[in-house]
Parts: structure tokens; sequence; C-alpha cells
């Protein structure tokens, strides 16, 4: 029998009891992963109401059931002890953590003139925070590891970013402010981690869920038989792929992936670059050079790119 990609490792996925963690967690296991499985197991998608272990020990359970290796926790990760213990449970379960996979995450929509400072603060938290606390756990892991071995050591990061943070999105400010700091928080990490044989990337992934059930509202439902082309089934294998053996060059990447289709995004490049006459610039010689280079312009190039690579919608 082949050996399957992940066999020896061991992985958490947060927000893993639903949509796009629960998916996630399922193909880790299905290429060999030992899987902590990590969902707070609240039921609404604004990180209301009352915290359950159902969801994480639901899909634990199928990991199980098929064969394979899985234990729930159901801490809340955007809890900077609570993501202690989760990375703790799987180092005491598996006696290592090799793969961490961060997708926990709410929504609080509003447009910036209407949005609370509670909204902000939480939407914030859970994303950015939470996948600050449990790189963090996981980053000291690796790094006695290292030094403990003399050298580079097993490592994968695969964080989730958004489109919204790429293409904007009008109602969503705390979101893609998140989802933008999750990117710098990836880039960061895979720079520090590179020397101990750790790889951090992230993914911007599109697919229907509970958390974006409004976004794809208008989109046709598959047929009788036929898998929807948003369904989260399109993302898990990018998720496995880079959390394996195969991808250890891929570092500090940002990749776009939906039905069938993964983009990888470059880091932004100077469009243009104006240089003064004199010693410093002055407004008239600013307003000389920079308002014609917009004058024949789209009205907001960020969209009008986002649109020829087919990510105005997440």
């Amino acid at each position: 029998m082949a050996v399957l990609p992940l066999e020896g490792l061991s992985a958490i996925v947060t927000g893993a009891g639903r949509g796009l963690g629960r998916a996630e967690a399922l193909e880790l296991a299905r290429l060999g992963a030992a899987v902590v499985v990590n969902d707070f197991g609240q039921p609404g998608r604004d990180g209301s109401g009352q915290a359950s272990k159902g969801p994480a020990e639901e899909v634990a359970a199928e990991i199980r059931a098929a064969g394979g290796q899985a234990t729930a926790h159901t801490g809340d990760v955007a809890d900077h002890q609570q993501a202690r213990k989760l990375v703790r449970l799987a180092i005491d379960t598996y006696g290592k953590l090799d793969i961490l996979v961060n997708n926990a995450g709410i929504l609080r929509d509003r447009m910036i003139f209407s949005m609370s400072e509670a909204e902000w603060d939480s939407v914030i938290h859970v994303h950015l925070k939470g996948h600050f606390n449990t790189t963090h756990f996981a980053a000291a892991h690796w790094r006695e590891r290292s030094k403990a071995a003399g050298g580079p050591v097993y490592g994968r990061i695969v964080n989730t970013s958004s489109e919204a943070f790429l293409a904007g999105s009008a109602g969503q400010p705390n979101y893609a402010a998140a989802k933008g700091g999750i990117v710098g928080l990836t880039t960061s990490t895979a720079l520090a981690l590179g020397k101990y044989g750790v790889t951090a990337n992230a993914i911007c992934p599109r697919a229907r869920t509970r958390m974006t059930e409004d976004v794809f509202a208008g989109f046709a439902e598959p047929g009788e038989g036929q898998l929807d082309p948003l369904a989260p089934e399109h993302v898990s294998p990018l998720v496995g792929y880079l959390a394996s053996p195969a991808a250890a060059k891929v570092n500090g990447q940002l990749l776009v992936v939906h039905g069938g289709m993964v983009a990888i995004v470059e880091r932004p490049r100077v469009a243009a670059k104006f240089d003064t006459a004199k010693e410093v610039f002055s407004f008239e010689e600013l307003d000389e050079l920079i308002s014609p280079y917009y004058e024949d312009r789209p009205p907001n190039e960020t969209f009008a790119a986002a649109e020829v690579l087919g990510l105005k919608h997440g």
C-alpha cells in the first residue's frame, strides 16, 4: 500500500466543525494526518449563541469512523490561553504538531459609517488575534524542536484570508481589515520560521458555507448528482497540498482557490513612479504629475483588476 502524503503527521484545524474547516479536516485525515478538530461551536455566524461541543466532536467522530485519528477541541482560539491548550493538546496526544490550519472566524457586517466599536473589535479579535494565538504557540513549539534537533523540522501553516481583502468589500471593513492583517501575519511568519523548516501560506477561498450564504445567494445550486462549484471540497485539496512535503518550496504565498481554479497572487508592484525636478516636491508639481495619470483610468482599478481575475465575489 502506498504511503499517504501526510502519514505520521499531526494537524490542527480551527473552525473545523462546519463548512470549510470541516472539509479541510476531513481532507487532511484522508491524506493520513491525525487531526485535532477545533470548533467553539457557536451557532450564529456572528459569534452569537451558546458554545457547543457538538460540531467539533461530530467531525472528529466522522474521521475516526473512516479509519482516521482525530481528537476534538472546543475552546475559543481568540482566547490566548485556550489557544495554548489547543496546541498543547495536539503535542500531548500525537507527540508533536506538524500542521496548523487557521480557519475560525465570524462576520459582523456593517458599513464603515454605521459600524460599532464592538462589531469592529469582535471580528478583528476572532480572525486576526485567533490566527496570531495559534501561530504563536505552534511557532514556539517548532523553534524548540529545531533547536533540540540542531536543524530544520517539519512545520506547515495555512492561514485563511479572503477576496474581501484583495478586491474590497464595502459592507465588511472589519472583515476585510482582519483578512488583510492575516496576509501580513503570514508573510512575516514565513520569513521568521523558514530557517526552522516551517512554511506559512495564506489562501483566499470562495465557497458556499454558513458564513457566505448571503454572498452566494444568487448563484445557482448544483443539479442532482453534481458537485457544487462553490463546494468547500474544491478548496480542501489545496490545503492538503500546502500541508504536505510536496509544498516545501511554497512559502509566504497568497493563493485564491475556488471551483477547480487556483491562482497565485503576486505581491503588489509599482504601477507608476514620479521624481521631483527639485529637491522637494511641491503641491503644484505633484498635481501636474499624478493627476493626469488617473484621468483616463477606471474609477477603481482595484475592482477592475479583480474582475479580470474573476475575483469580484467573496
